[in-house]
């Protein structure tokens, strides 16, 4: 299955359920993944520490 499928299916659940409020949750959770990943070898590492 490839990423573009689940996402698809995700998005079907949420139609589906009418479930929205999943929606900003799962959106945060992988803002917050991306900010994690892409702050371990920058140099904005120390900057965005102190954030959380």
């Amino acid at each position: 299955m490839s990423k573009l499928a689940i996402i698809k299916e995700f998005w079907e659940f949420l139609k589906a359920r009418k479930n929205w409020i999943l929606a900003p949750i799962v959106f945060f959770l992988l803002l917050l993944g991306l900010l994690i990943v892409w702050g371990q070898g920058s140099a904005a590492a120390p900057f965005i520490y102190t954030l959380f």
